[in-house]
């Protein structure tokens, strides 16, 4: 068995092309199989090395690697000899329209109400014309022409699939700068790299069709790779995920400080009758199962996936993180604000909180309880049990209780309605930072 995940580097690596990289990894892993990273770099305009090495760095962060390698732009000569096989069987054809030419044949069908597919009138053409064609500077982009039989395939996750041909367009193959374009590269590198198993979008149902008629016309034989069509994405609301969640880069989501065990965890099963879990890589391969997976569209669901991030960052201990921290900050102050984070990039919101001069919130009517907890302030040495006998003495002097007694200092100190425990939290602020910040409540009230 042998898998494959094929990147074109032309953007940063989203979470939608993410969850394809798992569930072919996965699959792969899961049968003892081969996982290949091919990159899908035909398009030389548009293909980056710095989107490369993004590929590389997610793929290496998810702990899934690869087995095999292959770039495309590296296999043109492969691609070569295909498109010479296609010629000769009268199978890839010339065309020379414009783009304008090829819009206005489109808007013709359709006000005739007819589907609008490309009508082969290039087909038509002959060699006098072709040469008068090219001697005039025209260069052709070539099509593939399509047998027009309806493909059927059973695939691992839709079930019973199948594509009618007639109703296709001839695809192009090759752009008329030269260009070979991602449905024959694709099919010529999976034949000859022995592909055995294709999982990705939905989307991909009707390439699915015209590759399996490709693979055919270059093969004589029928298909032996099966295809797996997950369902698309849709987003809390139901909308389409793509102009939205769907672009979030997995780089954004390493610079939030999301964990890659959250992420593969929550992506793995992300679309099937499972519930997320928080497992490892070989834990999720384990189990791994198409069967699973639904044939309706899956909601991604971005609180989930936090949720399962602040599961993940609630059992790390200090030497798992500490080279993703602040450099000042200490195992104590992390054992003491781990539990009220959902994302690593929120232990330098505290550290600032704790060690920087703050604006305190309070309301008028505390005023005089602030005033009150100023002159009751234990002296130093401070420690775990500060917080107890401060607000143990707060209230036989004051007479509050409950949330009266503890939330306008939560409020004067840290600014926020909730947080890290204040037991803890007071030491790390300290004296000093703690009379400043009453004294500055007191004013403001």
């Amino acid at each position: 068995m042998k898998l494959r995940f094929a990147p074109s580097p032309t953007g940063l690596m989203h979470v939608g092309n993410a969850r394809l990289a798992v569930a072919n990894a996965l699959y792969a892993r899961h049968h003892g199989g081969t996982f290949m990273l091919r990159i899908d770099d035909t398009d030389v305009e548009r293909s980056k090395e710095e989107y490369v090495r993004e590929i590389y760095q997610a793929l290496k962060w998810f702990g899934i690697g690869w087995d095999e390698f292959m770039r495309q732009s590296e296999r043109m000569d492969r691609y070569q000899l295909a498109i010479e096989k296609l010629k000769q069987s009268g199978r890839l054809y010339p065309c020379f329209e414009t783009k304008q030419e090829l819009d206005f044949k489109r808007e013709l069908r359709r006000r005739q109400n007819k589907p609008p597919i490309y009508d082969r009138a290039m087909l038509k053409l002959t060699s006098e014309q072709r040469k008068e064609s090219e001697a005039n500077g025209k260069k052709p982009h070539w099509r593939f022409m399509l047998s027009g039989r309806e493909m059927k395939w059973k695939d691992l996750v839709m079930g019973d699939c199948h594509v009618k041909l007639s109703s296709i367009s001839d695809p192009v193959m090759i752009k008329a700068d030269g260009t070979v374009l991602y449905t024959l590269a694709s099919v010529v590198d999976d034949l000859e790299s022995g592909i055995t198993h294709i999982i990705r979008g939905e989307d991909h149902v009707t390439n699915t069709g015209v590759q399996l008629d490709l693979i055919e016309a270059l093969t004589d034989h029928p298909n032996t790779i099966q295809f797996a069509h997950l369902p698309l994405l849709l987003d809390e609301d139901g909308g389409k995920l793509s102009k939205r969640l769907g672009s979030i880069s997995l780089r954004r989501l390493r610079e939030d400080g999301l964990e890659a065990k959250a992420v593969v965890s929550y992506l793995a099963r992300l679309g099937t009758s499972r519930d997320p879990q928080l497992l490892s890589v070989d834990e999720l391969a384990k189990d791994y199962d198409l069967s699973s997976y639904s044939r309706s569209p899956a909601r991604f669901d971005i609180q989930q996936m936090l949720a399962l991030n602040k599961k993940c960052l609630h059992t790390m201990e200090f030497s798992e993180v500490r080279d993703r921290l602040p450099e000042a900050v200490t195992e104590e102050f992390w054992n003491i604000v781990r539990p009220n984070i959902d994302i690593l990039s929120e232990t330098r919101y505290w550290w600032d909180l704790v060690h920087e001069d703050i604006i305190p919130e309070v309301a008028d009517e505390d005023k005089s309880y602030l005033h009150l907890a100023l002159e009751c302030l234990p002296t130093e040495p401070w420690g775990q049990e500060t917080w107890s006998q401060w607000t143990n003495i707060l209230k036989e002097v004051s007479g509050r209780k409950g949330k009266s007694l503890f939330h306008p200092l939560r409020l004067a100190l840290t600014r926020e309605d909730k947080g890290p425990e204040m037991r803890g939290l007071l030491p790390l602020i300290g004296r000093e930072r703690v009379v400043r910040r009453l004294t500055e409540a007191c004013s403001l009230a």
